[in-house]
């Protein structure tokens, strides 16, 4: 067989999912927590010349193989990959992912790809019909991306007009989302919709029954604000947020206003949340500086046993940011990871994944 290019373990064996993509009446579905445990964990091997540039491509295909092994000492790994890349792919990502051919526009699963979704009967997936992040990129391959990765994986999609990205909400697994609104509000994606209407929506979907909307900032980058750069959950009732301090970035005002919502906010069940703040880098490595660079440490990605986690080269902050990771997850292994070369294109190690939980 050659390398990568079976997925045996879960597409080829699995039965064929029923999929009208409706949720019945009666239907309760929950997105869980990135923390609960995953069966695996997808990536996309899809940075490519034409839209990142031929030098700092290879450094995002470098960036991508480390990511994949150092997840893959927690739990699998499957990777998307365009055919013509797969010796590429294996070369960079080891003998321990499972490389799957299929067409791809970029690499950013957490926004193509699926949100898994469980109940008492099993797993579904999320299609959120990705658009580009509003038309601004093109994206025909990856608009398939959800539904290619819920077959290999034998769930039921689930369908919905919402159009949102998977790095724009962030759950606790007990009924509670932080959510952008510049995002998940932006006419772009969502035009006329209400906050009752997108809350309704994704109680259905998601189980989720209260909603922490940040302000974001849209315009500014190519997510216009996603929540995986702003705040996470590290457990129920728990929220670590991003606080940049150059007073000349677009992020200054909008993380303090955000930390201050956080602080006065209440969960689903009426806990008010413990906030730990995530101080930005103040320096790094001028490889690949550009201004669309996303310096910040909120974009880690958890997985079974671990916490894979960027760093920028500033001692000081990179070593505050593992402290603190390692004290909002106690019982992982926090593994820092060089990805200057994905943060150069604006997104960071979460952007890069997506879980599928067990």
């Amino acid at each position: 067989m050659a390398a990568g290019l079976a997925l045996t373990s879960c597409a080829d064996t699995a039965d064929e999912p029923q999929d009208n993509g409706e949720v019945s009446d009666g239907e309760i579905w929950r997105m869980p927590d990135e923390g609960e445990p995953h069966l695996r964990t997808w990536m996309a091997f899809g940075a490519g010349d034409e839209i990142w540039g031929r030098r700092l491509n290879r450094k995002v295909q470098q960036n991508l193989g480390a990511i994949a092994q150092a997840i893959a000492q927690f739990e699998p790994v499957s990777m998307l990959v365009r055919p013509q890349e797969i010796e590429l792919a294996r070369q960079l990502a080891g003998p321990n992912v499972e490389l799957v051919p299929a067409p791809l526009d970029d690499l950013w699963i957490r926004d193509s790809g699926p949100v898994f979704v469980r109940n008492d009967t099993g797993k579904a997936a999320v299609d959120f019909n990705f658009n580009g992040w509003g038309n601004k990129q093109k994206h025909d391959s990856d608009a398939t991306v959800a539904a290619e990765v819920a077959k290999r994986a034998g769930v039921r999609v689930l369908h919905t007009d919402l159009v949102l990205e998977g790095g724009g909400i962030e759950v606790d697994g007990e009924g509670t989302a932080i959510i952008t609104e510049s995002c998940v509000l932006n006419n772009n994606r969502n035009r006329g919709r209400s906050k009752k209407d997108v809350e309704a929506e994704l109680a259905r979907l998601l189980g989720l029954q209260k909603i922490i909307w940040l302000p974001g900032i849209a315009g500014m980058d190519i997510t216009d604000g996603h929540t995986d750069f702003y705040a996470r959950f590290t457990g129920p009732g728990v929220v670590v947020a991003g606080l940049d301090n150059d007073p000349d970035s677009f992020d200054y005002d909008v993380t303090r206003r955000h930390l201050d919502i956080l602080e006065k906010a209440t969960d689903a069940a009426g806990r008010a949340l413990r906030v730990e703040v995530l101080e930005a880098p103040e320096q790094g490595r001028d490889d690949f500086e550009s201004e669309d660079f996303a310096a910040g440490y909120i974009n880690f990605y958890v997985c079974n046993g671990g916490v894979i986690a960027p760093e920028f080269g500033d001692p000081d902050a990179d070593a505050a940011a593992k402290s603190t990771l390692e004290a909002v997850f106690p019982g992982r292994r926090v593994v820092q990871l060089d990805i200057d070369g994905i943060a150069a294109g604006g997104g960071g190690i979460h952007c890069a994944t997506q879980q599928e939980p067990r």
